[in-house]
């Protein structure tokens, strides 16, 4: 199996099945993160087409001292903030219990999860640096990289956020001042 670099520089000398298999790889988890960030899974799949025009067009300009994961992702979110999107808000009545087992059910999922309770409580880059470390397992170089933030602002930014995420999950209310200092 090819490292995503060696698939980068086939695509480069003409290969087209590399390329292809690049999108094979990151298309899924894209589309995974990008769901977390936006407002629908249609503005998640324009980004994700967005994304891998953009990955072709540019492919050149890809410096191989980074992971390629780091250089896509970016290029993703780049995609994803230029579309006007509103703010990510749960229904009113999605918490609350009805009738219906299973939407009660599916409803005390969504309250145990951890990324919903993440989304709603942390900002948006915040949000994307914990995905990133967390479900992605990039590095804080590759955070920062990404994101396009320094590693200092991630690595601060990481601990806000997973002390903000264990506070909520604990039950305890912050301070208006302590909770917009997580960002």
């Amino acid at each position: 199996m090819l490292t995503d670099e060696e698939l980068v520089e086939a695509s480069l000398n003409g290969k087209a099945t590399a390329f292809d298999e690049l999108v094979d790889r990151y298309q899924e988890r894209l589309l995974r993160f990008l769901l977390t960030q936006s407002a629908s899974h249609a503005d998640a799949e324009d980004a994700i087409q967005d994304t891998f025009i953009n990955a072709y067009r540019f492919l050149a300009s890809f410096d191989p001292r980074w992971r390629f994961s780091t250089w896509i992702y970016r290029i993703a979110l780049r995609n994803l903030a230029r579309q006007k999107r509103p703010e990510f808000t749960a229904p009113a009545d999605s918490l609350i219990g009805t009738d219906d087992p299973l939407q009660n059910c599916i409803n005390a999922s969504e309250r145990n999860n951890i990324w919903v309770t993440a989304r709603q409580i942390l900002s948006d880059d915040a949000y994307a640096a914990m995905w990133l470390r967390y479900v992605e397992d990039q590095s804080v170089r590759e955070i920062s990289r990404a994101l396009d933030k320094t590693q200092s602002w991630t690595k601060v930014t990481l601990l806000r956020g997973r002390r903000r995420l264990s506070d909520e999950l604990a039950g305890n209310a912050l301070p208006a001042a302590r909770r917009e200092s997580y960002g």
